[in-house]
């Protein structure tokens, strides 16, 4: 009787801890719905800042029909350092829309630069998650000339050189 008992309430705990296990929230998965999409690691003339500075760039990209909020999350350009500049709380990205993010190591700056520059020999990008999971990584070759190194087609296709489409699709 006391193993027929010991195992109803066995079946019942693991029933209630399953419980709705089915039947997620819904909700957006970043890790599926924002990409690093564009960036531009020597920049003079293509998109320049709230002060007119022609700065380096990191271009985002919410492939979702939804608005997401990017508070919590990092970008950084070196893996041994995940957690080198951190989104701010409220931080958007707008449903199919681009988020420019500053790479000019001017954090004095308002809206969002980082406390880092890309480097136009060649690093990579990496966007994590606010547990410090890679969402999207990019590596980069060196560049003589101003060019910036995009996805095309725009938010899901290969990297390479490309004319810069400043917070556009990339074509």
């Amino acid at each position: 009787m006391k193993k027929v008992a010991l195992a109803i309430i066995a079946l019942m705990t693991i029933g209630l801890t399953n419980c709705g296990k089915d039947e997620e929230e819904p909700g957006i998965d970043v890790n599926k719905s924002v990409v690093i999409n564009e960036l531009m690691p020597k920049n003079s003339r293509f998109g320049s800042d709230q002060n007119g500075q022609f700065d380096d760039w990191i271009e985002l990209y919410n492939l979702s029909a939804q608005d997401i909020d990017l508070s919590g999350f990092y970008l950084t350009d070196s893996k041994k350092e995940p957690t080198k500049w951190k989104f701010p709380v409220g931080t958007m990205i707008e449903k199919n829309g681009y988020l420019i993010v500053w790479a000019d190591a001017d954090t004095l700056q308002a809206g969002l630069h980082t406390n880092y520059k890309l480097s136009a020999d060649g690093e990579n990008v990496v966007f994590l998650s606010p547990d410090k999971e890679v969402i999207d990584l990019v590596e980069y070759p060196p560049t003589l000339i101003e060019q910036s190194y995009a996805r095309i087609p725009n938010g899901t296709g290969k990297f390479s050189w490309s004319t810069p489409t400043f917070n556009k699709e990339n074509q």
